[in-house]
């Protein structure tokens, strides 16, 4: 079954619609969904659907003549030059779509690809009806040698696509009849990778999932973040230590760099890099895009359950203790975990609702921030915020087992009084129930300036409804 993406399929047929030449280029991380999605779109359309291999310029002109010829016997081609040439041509006339997954390969086997794409588009575009589709799981590259200013492919492409993880409520559907609870937790350990989503075994409980993707040698997600990072990186062991430092709470460019005893400048260069892939986010306060307040935090919150609780036992969990693991090093921590994990739930939750035009205005603009109360003069955090002329939104974000009191919206509102906005409202979402006070706060007349909405996990995917996700 293939699950959303509807947007992707939808844009990628229209282009299929159009008849004249088109130029996509797809890319995202690995096990992210690219070549599931192109398989999608192709289904019942003329195509030629080439994958590049990490080989010599030669293996992959072999195999591209095989994949053209649609048998092993079939000749090979003099060079690349013959080969687009004749695959171009197939577009003359009709509708044909010609894919090569996993270009970077390709372009590294044979670094002249570009550049004779680029000629042969050129020559084409304004007559052929071939729609072309580049994909690629090196961020770096497609994003630099294919849609960068300096491509020999610059400017000729007619979409791009970066795919992304699912948020939380597109990937419901993976989730059967988990609890809403168990859902949040399924989806945050699996970073909402359709890949990893799919291997959920929705007949155990959420404890048995985490212990056999995680915490057993055989396990799907045993060694995934060390393996991806050696795919994509040189010196992994320097990667793994920032990633690790970032896991167990170190946020600013100096804790990082003291804990795993690099240079700040040194430091700075690796951390850009995880932030190419993804992996990494360099995030200020709300309002704010340049300041020495700014913290490092892991985007991917697979890689920040894997580097909390897998890295540190991995001689545990090949000893055969992975029920251990969970029991002592795991289920303590796990809401800990989820704190920060729910918050990035939560303004999923607000984009969403800002969609369905459900929020008091536009809320395009989504942040944390944290900073001095200057009458209190202590450090403090409003979790999610929003800014729109002279109004404001503010969202108190709760993931505790214990019922959620008054108290939590009055410090919210106290915080929100360093903004002195004329218009406030105040949202506490919560995995949690609130107390009667709090609802009955919710449920009094609006005094002119704003008001308060409470929305436990499960009311909150129930006010989305019926998300119009395409399943087939």
């Amino acid at each position: 079954m293939f699950i959303g993406r509807h947007a992707e399929l939808s844009k990628l047929n229209e282009m299929h619609g159009s008849d004249v030449f088109e130029f996509a280029v797809i890319y995202g991380r690995r096990r992210v969904g690219k070549t599931t999605l192109i398989r999608e779109f192709i289904k019942g359309k003329k195509n030629l659907f080439f994958v590049a291999g990490e080989s010599t310029a030669a293996d992959n002109l072999l195999s591209l003549s095989r994949c053209v010829g649609g048998r092993s016997t079939s000749p090979v081609y003099a060079d690349y030059e013959s080969a687009l040439w004749e695959i171009f041509e197939m577009g003359e006339s009709e509708r044909f779509i010609f894919v090569i997954d996993e270009f970077p390969y390709l372009a590294g086997a044979y670094r002249g690809i570009s550049s004779l794409l680029q000629i042969v588009i050129d020559q084409v575009k304004n007559t052929s009806k071939l729609m072309l589709i580049l994909c690629g799981s090196s961020l770096s590259f497609m994003e630099n040698q294919v849609l960068g200013y300096q491509s020999p492919l610059f400017g000729r492409r007619t979409a791009q696509f970066r795919i992304l993880p699912f948020t939380f409520f597109e990937a419901l559907p993976f989730f059967g009849s988990f609890e809403a609870e168990d859902k949040a937790i399924l989806y945050c350990i699996t970073g909402g990778t359709p890949e990893y989503l799919q291997r959920i075994n929705n007949t155990k409980t959420v404890r048995e999932n985490i212990v056999d993707l995680f915490l057993t040698p055989a396990g799907l997600l045993f060694e995934e973040p060390a393996n991806l990072l050696k795919q994509e990186l040189r010196e992994p062991a320097t990667y793994n230590a920032i990633i690790e430092a970032i896991a167990s709470g170190a946020s600013r460019l100096n804790e990082i760099s003291t804990k795993i005893g690099l240079e700040g400048n040194k430091c700075a260069k690796y951390l850009k890099s995880l932030i190419a892939l993804g992996l990494v986010g360099k995030e200020y306060p709300y309002g704010v895009t340049a300041s020495k307040r700014s913290i490092y935090k892991l985007e991917d919150f697979m890689f920040r359950f894997w580097y909390r609780f897998v890295f540190p036992n991995m001689s545990a969990i090949v000893a055969g203790l992975g029920d251990g693991v969970y029991d002592n090093e795991v289920a303590p921590q796990l809401s800990t975990y989820m704190g920060l994990a729910f918050e990035n739930i939560c303004r999923q939750w607000l984009f969403e609702m800002a969609k369905k035009d459900a929020l008091p205005f536009f809320a395009g603009n989504l942040g944390r921030w944290w900073g001095t109360d200057p009458k209190a003069r202590i450090q403090v955090e409003i979790d999610i915020m929003s800014v729109r002329n002279s109004a404001a939104l503010f969202a108190e974000c709760k993931w505790s087992s214990s019922e959620i009191g008054i108290d939590v919206y009055h410090d919210l509102k106290r915080k929100s009084e360093i903004f002195g906005f004329k218009e406030n409202f105040f949202y506490i979402l919560t995995k949690a129930h609130p107390s009667a006070m709090l609802l009955d706060l919710e449920h009094a007349p609006a005094s002119g300036h704003g008001f308060t909405k409470c929305y436990t996990l499960r009311e909150m995917i129930g006010a989305l409804g019926e998300r119009p996700l395409k399943f087939i």
